[in-house]
């Protein structure tokens, strides 16, 4: 139970796995959230106190449940990255309204369940940090994202909003922007299988930047960190 812990959502083989390897690496006992086991199992076998938990955030119920289940079996977390993401990328009419909702529940509300379950336990340790990830969409709406960019905005509000609130209690909230194709299987091979590494940011680097930000002493904590490739047209 005295053990650091460090809770992410959206374990995938991108940002949430080498987020989870560089926190395990730096002797956290890392709560892994994915929908599906194959990667999490795997992670569970290599990370020393790792703990796999397979959970769709978008169920708000099993969400809750599983919070208070690392509550009562590890203990309250360090650091709480809410990495889970929901998109869909297509123009307005070719795809349903309630895309939209679906989006909003797992990267803005499930968000607040998380804090939820999560800061009372910090607040009265006095200690504490939560970590949304997103991305330039949190910031501008474009053509295609009309079912993803309002959510990722409003992920962000509440965060500032959670940080206004938590910080003088002693909670980090910060808010990373990765302003670039992240290299992830998924991302590479579907959309841009002939551009070279450079033109992705890597996960590796990206958990550096998370690790940091993690780690920031108390008079010098960020809200706003935007990271993006140097040859990024911003």
């Amino acid at each position: 139970m005295s053990d650091k812990i460090c809770f992410i959502t959206g374990i995938g083989g991108g940002t949430g796995e080498a987020t989870a390897r560089r926190f395990a690496e730096g002797g956290y006992r890392v709560v892994m959230l994915a929908r599906k086991p194959d990667l999490i199992d795997k992670l569970e076998k290599e990370l020393p106190g790792s703990r796999a938990i397979v959970c769709d955030v978008a169920d708000l119920e099993h969400l809750t449940e599983v919070c208070k289940q690392v509550m009562t079996e590890l203990g309250t977390p360090d650091v709480v990255i809410h990495n889970a993401a929901r998109g869909t990328f297509l123009p307005m009419l070719e795809a349903e309204p309630e895309n939209l909702e679906l989006n909003f529940r797992v990267n803005t509300t499930a968000l607040l369940y998380i804090a939820h379950a999560f800061a009372p336990a910090m607040t009265e340790r006095g200690s504490g940090c939560i970590i949304a990830t997103g991305n330039t969409a949190a910031t501008r709406g474009i053509a295609n994202f009309v079912y993803f960019a309002p959510t990722k905005a409003a992920q962000r509000i509440l965060a500032q909003s959670l940080a206004r609130d938590l910080g003088p209690k002693g909670i980090h909230v910060a808010y990373v922007v990765i302003d670039a194709a992240i290299d992830a299987p998924w991302t590479r091979n579907r959309f841009w299988p002939e551009k070279p590494d450079e033109f992705f940011a890597q996960p590796k680097e990206i958990a550096e930047e998370i690790w940091h930000t993690a780690h920031q002493g108390k008079s010098t904590w960020s809200f706003d960190v935007e990271i993006r490739p140097f040859h990024e047209n911003w």
